[in-house]
């Protein structure tokens, strides 16, 4: 009779689990602007910040930061058949919710923005921050104990690219 692997043993090694738990501070990061009007309301959500900060200030100081750590990690870990599979997979999800929170910011700024900071613009801002939210944390959640994050859409979506 062969011994059974613990739960926690099974899938990828801890080391893959926390570089895929460090991706999704890139959407993380763009997603705490929309929650401004939100922190104002509940102080102590601004706790949520702290993980983003340093690679905030890092797309803050660097000119082109976000879009050099973009190619970074698309270059070097998504295109990198070296790198393991559920590296890839998290990086590469991370990298397109990050894409699609980058292009809601521009349509907020262009769109929204000049209408004014109602309670609509504000309402919707708090909706992107929440679902922001609830998917880094989903993500992290199911890379810890080291399975795929199924969004619907996004994940397909990786799966193409990376098969």
């Amino acid at each position: 009779m062969q011994p059974t692997r613990p739960a926690s043993m099974e899938g990828p090694p801890i080391w893959q689990r926390l570089l895929a738990v460090l991706a999704y501070l890139l959407p993380w990061s763009d997603g705490v602007p929309f929650g401004e009007a939100l922190f104002s309301l509940v102080p102590a959500l601004q706790w949520l910040v702290l993980p983003a900060l340093p690679l905030m200030a890092l797309q803050q100081q660097i000119p082109f930061g976000g879009f050099l750590l973009f190619l970074m990690l698309f270059l070097a870990v998504v295109r990198n058949a070296r790198v393991p599979y559920f590296i890839r997979f998290n990086v590469l999800q991370a990298i397109l919710i990050d894409i699609v929170l980058i292009l809601l910011s521009l349509a907020f700024s262009v769109l929204l923005r000049p209408l004014g900071a109602g309670f609509a613009l504000r309402t919707l801002s708090n909706t992107v921050f929440l679902a922001t939210l609830l998917l880094v944390v989903f993500s992290v959640v199911q890379s810890i104990r080291g399975r795929e994050a199924d969004i619907p859409t996004v994940s397909e979506a990786v799966r193409m690219q990376l098969y």
